[in-house]
């Protein structure tokens, strides 16, 4: 893991990062000797189009009964 110092850190902050991003090999950035942040490279993940909303609906209530079973008091007239 390469080592920098915080003042050129704040120098050459863009492409410290943008060398992060290219190479996927981590920044340690130090003060004094001592460590204060790693840079990482993100986590690489694929866009999902299909089914990308998998998990987000919720459903409520009955989902197998008529739709008329709870629209009207219980008790109903019958119609002759």
């Amino acid at each position: 893991m390469q080592e920098i110092a915080i003042s050129k850190f704040k120098a050459t902050c863009l492409a410290v990062m943008e060398d992060v991003r290219r190479t996927r090999k981590p920044v340690l950035v130090t003060r004094f000797g001592k460590p204060v942040a790693e840079i990482v490279p993100p986590k690489v993940t694929r866009k999902r189009i299909l089914g990308g909303m998998i998990g987000t609906g919720e459903i409520i209530g009955d989902i197998v009964g008529p739709i008329w079973a709870f629209d009207f008091p219980k008790k109903r007239r019958q119609r002759t």
